[in-house]
């Protein structure tokens, strides 16, 4: 017989649903606070047992948030399996499964918001003496974690090009390495629909702070060209680039190109290789949270990891942005558990119902975020 704590985890005491953290085989006996229950069937690394009794159709929780709703009465030790979940394992040749799933996914339905029941808690403080971090300053005001050259595509047909030419420098002295920014859009030859969060985002990378150098490559006939970036950039009232940096138009062979394109990249390579790190101000700090392969134990490791990080640097003057809006659908709830205003509350949930428009748009929705390896690791939806 083996112990709760040596088998599974609750993310918050009110769960009726454990996490288990090792594969568990059939006929496993767990002691529940005196209570000798025998798993059913098998339950995989990650996945869900009960440790409480649910009735048909009443909400299965982890961070006391519903992730699921029971299928028929179930009781503690019952693996918690969804059709999606069960088809996901079932394939992977795992045996001691059920035959039929024992829940169904809850549905991503419109948040409603209750005003009345915001708990607008504690925001993060200032600390009196910020601290410091060891980067890249820039001319722009930002400041690197990292040095690199990169060579970017300002579409789609130069993808396959600026991977190439960044293979040819593999092991390079350049500081932390030329890399490639390559990318699936702009590559039609009318007009994308996206015109402007491409151009926006491209903008960014030769600002990144990041960049020690940039060489933005385009073909003649590219709608998003180099041009297109440089004149939206004096538009809006960008800064202007202040690392190293040219615009390349791809107009001869492919072998030819690589190696005029590579004799303008050769000059950089010192320059940013001798460049050392300082200390600068963690006010210079931006970090972005992405999931990163999510499973079931990025909620009990990873994210709060990253979460009291953010918090630090938020403290120092930083900021730390939750950068995948479609991880944070479903969960709502426990996003707002602690805001700031009910202003706050609505900007974000405006920004879910935006998110899961535009996925319509392309005949998809949020249910289909996960991918197969995410649900055999313990995501259910």
């Amino acid at each position: 017989m083996l112990r709760f704590d040596e088998v599974g985890v609750l993310p918050e005491p009110e769960d009726n649903a454990a996490i288990c953290s090792r594969r568990l085989a059939a006929g496993t006996s767990i002691d529940l606070d005196g209570t000798v229950v025998t798993l059913p069937h098998t339950v995989l690394e990650g996945h869900r047992f009960l440790v409480r009794p649910v009735r048909a159709g009443e909400a299965i929780t982890s961070w006391n948030t519903p992730f699921a709703r029971a299928s028929r009465d179930l009781v503690p030790g019952d693996y918690v399996c969804t059709p999606t979940s069960l088809a996901a394992v079932a394939a992977r040749g795992v045996e001691g499964l059920p035959d039929e799933p024992s829940a169904t996914n809850e549905p991503l339905d419109p948040y409603e918001l209750d005003e009345s029941a915001l708990n607008f808690g504690a925001q993060v403080t200032s600390v009196e003496q910020p601290g410091t971090f060891l980067g890249y300053p820039r001319e722009q005001g930002a400041a690197g974690t990292r040095n690199h050259v990169v060579i970017m595509a300002t579409s789609s047909r130069s993808s396959g090009f600026v991977s190439e030419l960044a293979r040819r420098f593999e092991g390079a002295a350049a500081g932390d390495g030329v890399v490639p920014v390559a990318h699936t859009e702009g590559g039609e030859d009318a007009v994308p629909n996206n015109l402007h969060l491409l151009l926006a985002t491209l903008a960014g990378f030769t600002l990144n702070p990041n960049v020690g150098a940039v060489l933005i490559v385009d073909t003649e006939d590219d709608v998003v060209s180099g041009q297109a970036i440089k004149d939206f950039m004096t538009e809006r009232g960008y800064p202007t680039i202040k690392v190293p940096h040219a615009y390349f138009t791809r107009q001869a062979g492919f072998e030819q190109d690589l190696t005029t394109a590579g004799a303008l990249i050769e000059p950089w390579l010192p320059i940013v290789d001798n460049q050392t790190r300082t200390e600068v101000p963690l006010s210079n700090l931006r970090i972005a949270l992405q999931c990163g392969g999510s499973d079931a134990f990025s909620g009990i490791s990873a994210n709060p990891l990253a979460g009291l990080v953010g918090a630090e640097v938020i403290k120092h003057g930083g900021a730390a942005v939750l950068a995948e809006t479609d991880e944070l659908i479903g969960a709502e709830p426990y996003v707002l558990k602690n805001v700031r205003d009910p202003a706050t509350a609505k900007r974000f949930l405006a920004t879910i119902k935006s998110f899961k428009e535009r996925v319509g748009w392309h005949g998809h929705t949020a249910e289909g975020n996960p991918s197969g390896g995410n649900v055999y690791r313990g995501l259910y939806n």
